[in-house]
């Protein structure tokens, strides 16, 4: 903004102060945007193809996750899964049962040339449909470019920072947009496409209907961010095995984390594996495995098809996976993560004996980790399904838009040389208020706080060398 509204019958000393907030607060915005534009448009498309990951995998891997219910009773897991063994010789690692009659089942294997491969089996036949790498689905792809996860721990820190930034747009945005007596460009857009203030205006009123869903993103996808996300949760679910507290764990558990063999909530990161209890036990028949090659470490007492039959009774919702036993001492792990954020549940089993040695549920969550696991069933686009959908990909046209306008709004304003920074506040000790509140958000997200001081120092260094140059002329 070029202007500064100010309400008239302010003294002078007083309008002098909030001028100088204003420019203040308006140099930051401006730092913020500078940053950050770029990322927010990367996550606003790529968030906004995987808001709909089922429908654009049911379109690319139709034939893979399709099939045609030719009887009422499918094959056993077992046979699927030998089948997939056969055609892909290896270990298999996890087994997703057929989440419906129409859909196929999945297996997960380590294969011998040391690849791991999604293989999809036809529950009525046993036809290998296809198999594709572990998480090399269109859907899955596009997820780990929103993160950049492609790219490296310092490209996520990238988007780390990106995300913070976001949050101070948002704020000082808010700031800026606010009326101060004025009517235009609050609510509604002045002028025509070729004028400065059309684009203003549009800037400043689509930020007012995107900025709290902007808000809301940044802040429940900071869990999953490299540093930040990863040391709050080693703090938050470091103790007790990373198990909610209430949850029993007085039970012999392994090194392995949950989160190793499978994707985990972000409230169990940090929860260890238990240890199956009765190995080699006598009475345990070993012999009639009929699944032999599914597992490491010599054969489970339990096969899939019987430990399978266990998580059925325990009524665990469609779509769950299984997790099949490493080494003489491991479990069977069934876990479903559903859109509807009630039925997530993790059911360890013993594998000698099947009996649960963990079952817990969302239920079991506390307060906090309930409330950030809504937050990230909302940011996924599955909390209120075609509605949670619609208001996401709305979001993201906005976010979009709200980044051209922001750069259309600075190409009409640039002057012939330089950046075109908003000026500096007559006092600057109103600058350095602003910076010190900035610190204080900084001192929460270390990344976000480091970034601050860099472009701190920028700024400083810029307007120093900028004084010297106007002291020489």
């Amino acid at each position: 903004m070029s202007s500064v509204h100010l309400n008239v019958e302010r003294k002078p000393s007083e309008q002098r102060l909030a001028t100088d907030l204003y420019r203040a607060v308006w140099r930051w915005h401006f730092y913020a945007g500078l940053l950050v534009l770029p990322f927010l448009i990367w996550l606003a498309i790529t968030g906004g193809i995987y808001v709909f990951k089922n429908q654009v995998d049911d379109f690319f891997h139709h034939e893979l996750k399709s099939v045609t219910q030719v009887s009422k009773q499918a094959l056993p897991d077992g046979q699927l899964a030998a089948a997939a063994l056969a055609a892909n010789p290896g270990t298999l690692v996890r087994y997703t049962p057929p989440p419906s009659s129409t859909r196929s089942a999945e297996a997960l294997i380590a294969t011998n040339t040391g690849e791991r491969l999604s293989v999809f089996i036809d529950p009525y036949s046993a036809r290998v449909l296809g198999a594709l790498p572990d998480g090399g689905s269109v859907a899955w792809t596009v997820r780990k470019l929103h993160s950049l996860k492609y790219f490296g721990s310092v490209a996520r820190g990238v988007i780390e920072i990106a995300a913070g930034w976001s949050i101070l747009l948002v704020l000082t945005g808010i700031y800026l947009w606010w009326p101060r007596g004025r009517s235009g460009g609050v609510i509604s857009v002045r002028g025509k496409p070729e004028k400065r203030v059309f684009w203003r205006d549009l800037h400043a009123v689509t930020g007012l209907f995107v900025g709290g869903i902007l808000l809301f993103l940044a802040l429940t996808g900071m869990p999953w961010s490299v540093f930040w996300g990863a040391k709050v949760n080693q703090w938050a679910n470091g103790q007790n095995y990373g198990y909610p507290s209430g949850v029993r764990v007085q039970i012999p558990m392994s090194d392995a984390k949950l989160s190793e063999g499978d994707n985990a909530a972000w409230s169990l990161l940090q929860a260890k594996v238990p240890q199956s209890e009765h190995e080699g036990h006598e009475g345990h028949d070993q012999s009639s495995t009929i699944a032999a090659p599914l597992a490491t470490g010599g054969p489970p007492s339990l096969t899939l098809d019987q430990a399978i039959a266990i998580f059925k009774n325990s009524g665990i919702s469609a779509g769950y996976a299984v997790q099949l036993p490493k080494g003489s001492q491991g479990v069977y792990t069934a876990s479903v993560y559903p859109e509807d954020i009630s039925q997530q549940r993790v059911i360890h089993l013993d594998q000698y004996i099947g009996r649960p040695l963990l079952d817990m549920s969302f239920a079991d969550y506390g307060p906090v980790a309930k409330t950030l696991e809504w937050g990230i069933n909302v940011h996924l686009g599955q909390e209120f399904g075609v509605l949670n959908q619609a208001l996401l990909t709305a979001a993201c046209f906005g976010i979009i838009l709200l980044c051209v306008s922001a750069a259309v709004m600075w190409w009409k304003r640039r002057p012939s040389a330089g950046l075109g920074v908003p000026p500096l506040p007559s006092d600057r000790r109103v600058l350095h208020g602003v910076l010190a509140m900035l610190f204080l958000g900084g001192v929460l997200f270390p990344l976000v706080g480091l970034s601050i001081l860099v472009m701190a120092l920028a700024d400083r260094i810029a307007f120093s060398s900028s004084n010297s140059q106007n002291a020489k002329s």
